[in-house]
């Protein structure tokens, strides 16, 4: 693997493209590589036989990091076409590594993402047949990525996509208000559905928290790297959207103890509890991930239709 040669600095690319980040699309720029380097390092990535998918890369600075990892096979996708001449320029520099494709990540076809992974100059002896790791590694704009992640977290729950592979791993991050109620554990005031639905099927646990001011222009809020790894055994017994609304049901009235909420439902459903063991008196963050699927299941068993 050859690395990287010398290219001009992001803060040099940004100048000579007059790139700036808009807000309309929630924008914001790490501009130190000391940082994206330790997110990296800190991410564990396999690097063998392995699809490094990163969603927004904007300039490019933590493709460089990635690159500079020793990943062989790497795809961006991004949305605003005025980073893709900074990225086409990391790309010719790559030894056939990377390349970017110009798209929405909500709506881009994922067969399109991993026929672009196999084509990738490194593998142009075609070794390489089917991935078998596949990691999704991004900054996320604060304002699209709990969508971004809700639908990803359905791909993988049916192995769809790049989730097709059982070995695929995101490395996200988020505003750290999210961050922390992705990774929430029960009986945690952060604690919500969000928590649940990752939980389910993922081990969720923050790697690396990023302050504001390691950002151009400086947002309001720190964020936080969240990694997410499937479960060997997951918890989910039921379909992702059934959990969904389950736990979105439960913690519309977080504040309230079960027991009042499913007696305002209908008092006889509060049997459903005691079936799986969960105690009425407690409120819907005290309630662990595996008594949510274990409700979930019985209820999507049952067809029983919630409120």
């Amino acid at each position: 693997m050859s690395a990287l040669p010398k290219l001009p600095s992001i803060r040099e690319l940004i100048r000579i493209y007059n790139l700036r980040a808009k807000q309309q699309l929630s924008q914001n720029f790490i501009m130190d590589k000391n940082i994206t380097d330790k997110i990296i390092d800190l991410a564990g990535l396999e690097l063998e036989n392995s699809l490094c998918v990163e969603v927004g890369p904007g300039p490019g600075l933590l493709t460089r990091s990635i690159l500079d990892s020793g990943a062989r096979n790497v795809v961006a996708v991004e949305k605003d076409p005025r980073f893709i001449p900074t990225l086409e320029q990391l790309q010719d520099a790559s030894g056939g590594r990377f390349r970017v494709m110009l798209g929405d990540m909500l709506r881009i076809s994922h067969q399109e993402i991993i026929d672009c992974g196999l084509q990738l100059g490194s593998n142009a002896a075609g070794e390489i047949k089917q991935f078998e790791h596949v990691h999704l590694v991004g900054n996320l704009p604060f304002s699209v990525a709990t969508p971004l992640l809700i639908q990803w977290l359905h791909l993988m729950a049916t192995y769809q996509g790049i989730f097709s592979c059982q070995q695929a791993s995101m490395t996200l991050m988020f505003q750290k208000e999210v961050g922390d109620r992705i990774t929430a554990a029960a009986n945690e005031s952060a604690r919500g559905r969000l928590s649940v639905v990752a939980q389910s099927i993922c081990d969720a646990f923050k790697i690396y928290n990023v302050p504001a001011t390691s950002f151009v222009p400086k947002p309001k809020v720190d964020a936080t790297v969240v990694q997410l790894r499937p479960l060997q055994t997951r918890l989910l017994k039921s379909s992702l959207g059934s959990l969904e609304h389950v736990v979105r049901f439960a913690f519309m009235k977080r504040r309230k103890m079960l027991a009042r909420i499913f007696k305002d439902w209908d008092p006889k459903h509060i049997a459903l509890l005691e079936e799986c063991e969960i105690d009425p008196r407690i409120r819907p963050q005290d309630v662990t991930t595996e008594q949510f699927c274990n409700l979930a299941q019985i209820i999507e068993q049952r067809g029983i239709r919630l409120p």
